[in-house]
């Protein structure tokens, strides 16, 4: 894709939605950071609807530590995988409190290094709670990054790099939350809704649907 289809692809996606943001709820970068690591293999939606219950009784690292992973797995019990999270959340609860004054980090370094985060979570939490240019890759933003041709690539490591280098300086901070948003509700990954799409005339997809 050319740096002009490229401007042009983000001008209308930025158009169409002024001020994206992440469909998780939250109100601190340590919830952004809880509701990141509950919603791998989940729904946003699934895991508000156990925040809304979980974060006004515990929405910090003491309080998550003093809830106790037993009553923390009542809470999430209806997210895929939520013994394993349960586990990671206290585990990442007491790394917060003995490495970082339980504050959140703003580098990637230590965001990797804390339990049930890896380079998405990171990117995740640098971008949203941060404001950081950063560009989280799932599924959405794979698909439509190699469907669209504005970023092939064959793993999300190889497709965060080249994002990185194709989505204009003034749409980074807000490229990958207007991607994923895309994936999720027009360029779907069985039927996409290119007589819907915005950018149906920049993309390079052969295989259109009428």
């Amino acid at each position: 894709m050319s740096p002009r289809k490229r401007h042009a692809l983000f001008s209308r996606l930025q158009a169409a939605n002024p001020t994206p943001t992440s469909e998780l709820e939250y109100q601190t970068p340590f919830e952004l950071l809880v509701a990141v690591i509950l919603s791998a293999q989940a729904t946003d939606k699934s895991v508000n609807l156990a925040t809304r219950k979980l974060f006004p009784v515990a929405n910090t690292p003491q309080a998550v530590q003093k809830l106790g992973e037993k009553r923390l797995r009542n809470y999430i019990k209806t997210i895929g995988l939520y013994n394993n999270k349960a586990t990671n959340l206290i585990t990442m609860c007491g790394q917060l409190l003995e490495r970082h004054g339980g504050e959140v980090p703003r580098d990637r370094e230590s965001l990797e290094q804390l339990a049930g985060v890896g380079r998405k979570t990171a990117n995740v939490v640098l971008n949203t709670a941060f404001g950081e240019p950063t560009i989280a890759v799932d599924t959405h933003v794979f698909r439509v990054a190699n469907r669209t041709g504005l970023a092939r690539g064959k793993t999300v490591l190889e497709v965060e790099k080249k994002l990185l280098k194709a989505v204009p300086q003034e749409f980074r901070v807000d490229a990958h939350h207007w991607l994923i948003l895309h994936g999720r509700y027009t360029c779907v990954a069985r039927k996409p809704k290119c007589p819907q799409c915005v950018i149906a005339d920049l993309c390079a997809y052969t295989a259109k649907t009428e």
